[in-house]
């Protein structure tokens, strides 16, 4: 297509992993798409930690993969080290991470768009959009031309009038080496759009020949590693790179707080939010000073580069005090520095100005994702891209809007909590979020969205059909142990061995397999379970989803249940310009609220902050329940 006199469906601005994924999404769904990016180098960039997932992190990833996203299966075919998170609790906590090769990630990356049809690329800054009665148009270049479009995706980053610290010093800058962009924020606002500023840091990156790994304990990843992706086209790590884990001391809290008075973040001159739970070594110190050490993981960048991600170090302290710091941590003594830790404030618009597709409420057919809207993090910002994405391609082609709701995924409860809640911190995801965790396991990703990603248009049939055989073999298995009984001779060695009580009497295997001392590595042990496993073909997936059935089945239909009411709930909508004000029987707070918010059902209603049960029962009456 031609940028000057055509039109595209969709444009997206920002080559991150919002706007990877929103491209990717668009694109394949048959929306022309233009990617517009500062830096063609730089798409999908990991401008922090080297690592995709980890605790409720990485049922989004796979939850991307099952819809039809690039995520998961980039994060496997660059994966260096791939860990099972938190297999000592329950199947809901446990949570897939990989580290990544940072280089070969986004070359994989861009070579994955770039085989993306309907999808163009161009090199520019966007410093302001095109709005014409309240219905956005296309963007302004900074080269001084308009490039047209029926939808526009904002994916801007931290790139929004950055401001980079270190110590004293603050300079213009979207991350290391890159510039900010500027003039978009000015435009949003004097259109009627709320801004705010959040701030995020990142720490030192050295080099790893520098460093003396015998004083650190050794982070191997797990003998038998998984994979993100469900397609059969990736596979699991055959080799993997270590990680390592070092500790602060009293001694190094000492030398960085000879630099409080120096920095940024003490002195004043930073006064945005930043993350709660990723905060900086110096804010560790500040507020939890009782404990007399932290943990710094050492994670390597890539096969083929000896630069080091030193994790639990974020910083915007002075480079000397940096310097001498870290020089006490062990193992850091004779470190050399590849770059030091810094802060970045930028622009975001809080996310109570969107609706659920991620379209914004003031100005028609232009959507935010990712860190724009408060986040922070590769997978909150790719989850928010892929759905941003889909609901700008499916408008230009006038088809419903495709939504998630907060019991069937992470990616629901995520959307939903930012529009709203709205966030005064950067967003992070926790499975505590999450109300319905049992049911959003990172194991049943596929099951629970594949088939809403194929009915799209995004997921291919090859993951249809995976699905489909997925769950015919866990039904048949789970019905197999329904209805095979076992001899106490055949189990009872493997019982007492577990430390469960023996059986006197054949017993249907589904409630031996039950029990809490034995796994699955044990039950299927038994030698008609064996049997069936071999003649069924049964893979690993199959048998960690049957067991999940068998030993958690109270739990889940308990969910089931509690998500059937909300369900119901989600079903009263409220009409879109429904005047509070006429409620008499609201309180203020709560026609306050709900005024500004503009919830389209009374579930979701019921979520925001000062809305009471009384209230929701009030607009239930009203609504004629």
């Amino acid at each position: 297509m031609n940028l000057f006199t055509n039109t595209y469906d969709v444009i997206v601005v920002g080559g991150g992993h919002a706007g990877s994924e929103a491209a990717a999404a668009s694109a394949n769904l048959g929306a022309s798409t233009l990617l517009i990016t500062m830096s063609l180098q730089n798409i999908a960039q990991m401008s922090c930690n080297p690592a995709m997932g980890g605790i409720a992190k990485g049922q989004i990833v796979r939850e991307i993969d099952a819809l039809g996203g690039y995520s998961g299966i980039v994060t496997d075919e660059t994966a260096i080290q791939f860990k099972m998170l938190n297999k000592s609790k329950g199947p809901a906590m446990w949570s897939p991470r990989a580290q990544s090769d940072r280089m070969r990630f986004a070359e994989k990356w861009r070579s994955m768009l770039e085989s993306t049809e309907n999808l163009d690329f161009y090199q520019d800054m966007i410093n302001g959009l095109v709005i014409e009665d309240g219905v956005v148009k296309g963007v302004q270049t900074a080269l001084g031309f308009v490039i047209k479009a029926q939808t526009v995706i904002l994916t801007a980053g931290t790139f929004l009038n950055g401001l980079i610290h270190i110590g004293e010093k603050t300079f213009g800058g979207g991350r290391a080496g890159e510039g900010a962009s500027t003039g978009i924020t000015e435009n949003l606002v004097k259109v009627g759009f709320e801004a705010g500023r959040m701030k995020t840091g990142t720490p030192p990156r050295v080099d790893a020949r520098s460093l003396d790994f015998s004083k650190m304990i050794e982070q191997p990843g797990d003998a038998s590693p998984e994979k993100f992706s469900y397609l059969s086209s990736t596979q699991p790590l055959q080799h993997q790179k270590s990680c390592y884990m070092s500790y602060t001391s009293q001694e190094v809290h000492d030398l960085l707080r000879t630099g409080f008075d120096r920095s940024p973040m003490f002195n004043g001159r930073i006064q945005s939010t930043g993350p709660r739970y990723c905060p900086s070594i110096e804010d560790k110190i500040d507020r939890f000073a009782t404990k007399d050490r932290h943990q710094i993981f050492v994670e390597p960048e890539g096969w083929d580069t000896c630069e080091i991600y030193v994790n639990g170090f974020s910083t915007s302290l002075p480079e000397d005090v940096q310097d001498r710091a870290l020089r006490k941590v062990p193992g850091f003594e004779n470190v050399k520095f590849f770059r030091f830790g810094y802060a970045i404030e930028y622009d975001f618009f809080p996310p109570t100005q969107l609706k659920h597709t991620l379209e914004t409420k003031l100005v028609e057919n232009l959507f935010f994702a990712g860190q724009i809207n408060g986040t922070t993090g590769y997978e909150e910002a790719a989850a928010q891209g892929l759905m941003a994405g889909i609901n700008a391609a499916l408008k230009t082609q006038n088809k419903a809007s495709f939504v998630l709701k907060r019991h069937e995924a992470y990616i629901g409860v995520l959307i939903d909590d930012l529009i709203t809640k709205g966030t005064e911190e950067p967003y992070r995801m926790f499975t505590s979020r999450a109300e319905y965790r049992t049911l959003l396991r990172q194991d049943n990703a596929d099951l629970r969205l594949t088939p809403k990603g194929h009915a799209l248009g995004l997921a291919s049939q090859e993951r249809l059909d995976r699905v489909k055989i997925k769950q015919e073999k866990t039904d048949l298995f789970v019905a197999f142990l329904k209805k095979t009984s076992v001899k106490p001779e055949d189990v009872n060695p493997i019982l007492l061995s577990k430390d469960s009580a023996p059986i006197s009497q054949s017993m249907k295997m589904f409630k031996i397999a039950a029990r809490p001392q034995l796994t699955f590595n044990e039950v299927r042990q038994f030698p008609k379970v064996s049997e069936f496993i071999n003649e069924q073909g049964i893979d690993d997936e199959v048998v960690e989803q049957t067991e999940v059935h068998v030993k958690y089945a109270g739990y889940i239909e308990k969910e089931k249940n509690n998500a059937d009411k909300l369900t119901r709930l989600e079903h009263v909508s409220i009409p879109e310009n429904f005047d509070y004000h006429k409620v008499k029987s609201l309180s203020i707070e709560a026609r306050q609220k709900l005024t500004k918010i503009k919830p389209v059902t009374i579930s979701q209603a019921s979520r925001i902050s000062g809305v009471s049960p009384s209230d929701v029962s009030v607009l239930l009456v009203f609504m004629g329940r």
